[in-house]
């Protein structure tokens, strides 16, 4: 087995080679390109084998996670803040994912303000959001919301796997 690159984590350069070359297949088979400059973009690879070890789960590596996954399932990879700022910027906030336009040279990437609200402001939102809304219909099933890229679904359960940007079950929020 190849040397440990991670500080004691036991992740080697294979391990960030392999997720860096799966990720690139997932992300080109679902519309999505990773950051073509490739040492760059396996450092963030790196961080987020790192973060599994460390937490469980791949927590964004630019982001500080609080190591609970319920609080920090908006920013495992691929976050929830990572559509809104590559339609917006042409990268998501650690550039891990870049736009068409970027990869083609089109546009040059800058400096991405961090969307993700503050801990107290999550919490508040989330009391916000369970106090107003009130369904009056009955459905069948439960409906299932993927807060990566807004896949809905009326199941029993949520997809393993969501179909369109891969987001793990776990990630799925109940809509209705």
């Amino acid at each position: 087995m190849g040397e440990d690159i991670s500080e004691g984590y036991g992740i080697t350069e294979e391990d960030v080679d392999k997720l860096h070359a799966r990720m690139d297949r997932e992300a080109e088979r679902a519309g999505y390109h990773l950051n073509p400059d490739v040492e760059f973009t396996k450092e963030l690879v790196l961080g987020i084998l790192v973060n599994e070890k460390r937490y469980g789960y791949w927590a964004c590596p630019c982001r500080l996670a609080s190591g609970e996954k319920e609080e920090d399932l908006d920013i495992i990879c691929p976050c929830n803040y990572r559509d809104p700022d590559l339609s917006e910027y042409g990268a998501c906030y650690c550039a891990l994912y870049v736009s068409e336009e970027v990869l083609k040279g089109e546009k040059e990437l800058g400096s991405i303000p961090e969307r993700r609200p503050s801990p107290e402001t999550r919490k508040a939102a989330k009391a916000r959001e369970s106090e107003s809304f009130t369904f009056t219909g009955k459905l069948s099933k439960p409906v299932w919301r993927c807060p990566v890229c807004g896949y809905l679904c009326a199941m029993d359960e949520p997809a393993a796997v969501c179909p369109i940007c891969k987001a793990k079950k776990e990630r799925f929020e109940r809509f209705m």
